[in-house]
């Protein structure tokens, strides 16, 4: 392979390797030795990066005398050490692994060829349905067979992702590509959300097969907390996908109550069972409900590319566009009309029984949806005031 160093002509390295440490003595000598005959053997020009998130075995000192650049991050969190790491790199690539021997670091010069050939995140794949292999005692048994393929296929479906092992934590990208996504998790989220916003801004993003070897450390267990770290993962999921979280919940629930609206207004009977008030009710509760969640979607969504959380995205340009301030309150006040009205009607029909008992049946098919219309056009009122607030930088 050429040599590439003078592809960088103010000198600094074409590659930088960032390996975050946090106690790991047992094997961080091993994981910078092998990265080292890569990159020689290679004729890459790098640098090694061990990020120390408080280190107390003497993993500094063996960093430093392998000659490696030790730089201490003292914000705890696998995040942050990769990000306190990534930000002193000088290479125009990061590479970034454990340190815990689990990733073969000789594997480096093919995340690089990767990296060359114009993708921008080149990541390895240790699940044998991206052409991986997982040595025997390497990954517990829930992670490999229900933690990372379900986390995985969830990626793929939610958030148009080529990826088939989102935690796989050897990974190639362009110091570029790292700035321009904005990284915000400091724990073991930072994986994952580096995949996801590269995958929405439909970034260049290759997957290379990699082995997966045991864990090399003897003194303590690995960081990764199975229920904690995979519940943390899928909130982050949800937090950052408005639509399954808030949207498409929401429409389903409004879908339940206008079906129950349809069945119950008109007094339906389906196999014996009548629809009467209490139905109306529970499907004014559904569509309420799914409303707020709609709405909560559009809030979510306009907050988190409006403060660099998540990358534009035109179907909310579009809503805007059609959606504006104006519109939602003339649709909100058409619906206050009609519920007030249908109110009235219902305190007219009371009045003309001189305001005593009342058949409740019929003139809760007026009370009902009153109450709900009104309900809503009062909700739409100030949610339509509040996303315009929200969306003032878009405007």
């Amino acid at each position: 392979m050429p040599d590439h160093r003078d592809d960088t002509p103010d000198g600094s390295p074409e590659l930088s390797v960032v390996m975050p440490c946090l106690n790991e003595a047992d094997t961080l000598a091993t994981c910078i030795e092998k990265a080292q005959r890569a990159v020689r053997e290679a004729g890459i020009h790098a640098e090694i990066i061990v990020a120390d998130n408080g280190s107390t075995d003497g993993s500094q000192r063996i960093a430093e005398g392998l000659g490696a650049r030790v730089v201490p991050v003292a914000e705890k969190g696998y995040g942050s050490a990769l990000m306190g790491g990534i930000a002193a790199a000088r290479g125009r690539y990061v590479i970034m692994g454990d340190a815990d021997d689990s990733y073969d670091f000789l594997d480096i010069p093919r995340f690089v060829d990767g990296l060359r050939e114009g993708s921008e995140l080149v990541q390895g794949c240790r699940l044998p349905a991206g052409g991986g292999r997982v040595m025997p005692g390497a990954m517990p048994f829930l992670h490999r067979w229900i933690g990372n393929p379900m986390l995985s296929a969830m990626v793929r479906r939610m958030f148009r992702s080529p990826i088939r092992d989102v935690y796989c934590g050897m990974r190639g990208f362009t110091k570029r590509l790292y700035g321009e996504l904005n990284l915000r998790c400091t724990g073991m989220e930072f994986a994952t959300e580096m995949i996801i916003k590269a995958s929405l801004t439909d970034r260049r993003i290759a997957q290379i097969p990699i082995v997966l070897h045991p864990d090399g450390r003897q003194t303590h267990a690995p960081h990764l907390k199975t229920f904690r770290d995979g519940w943390r993962t899928i909130r982050f999921f949800l937090m950052t996908s408005p639509r399954w979280l808030f949207l498409i919940p929401g429409g389903l629930l409004i879908l339940a109550g206008i079906a129950g609206y349809l069945l119950a207004l008109p007094g339906v009977r389906v196999a014996g069972i009548a629809f009467d008030a209490h139905t109306l009710l529970v499907a004014s509760l559904a569509i309420l409900l799914g409303s707020q969640s709609v709405l909560f979607a559009i809030f979510t969504k306009t907050f988190a590319v409006a403060e660099g959380l998540l990358p534009p995205d035109p179907r909310l340009d579009r809503f805007f566009k059609v959606f504006n301030l104006e519109r939602g309150l003339v649709l909100s006040l058409l619906a206050l009309v009609t519920g007030l009205g249908l109110l009235v009607g219902a305190t007219n029909q009371w009045r003309l029984q001189g305001f005593g008992p009342m058949d409740y049946a019929s003139t809760m098919r007026l009370v009902i949806p009153g109450v709900t219309l009104t309900a809503l056009a009062i909700q739409m009122i100030l949610s339509s005031f509040f996303v315009s607030i929200l969306g003032m930088r878009r405007l």
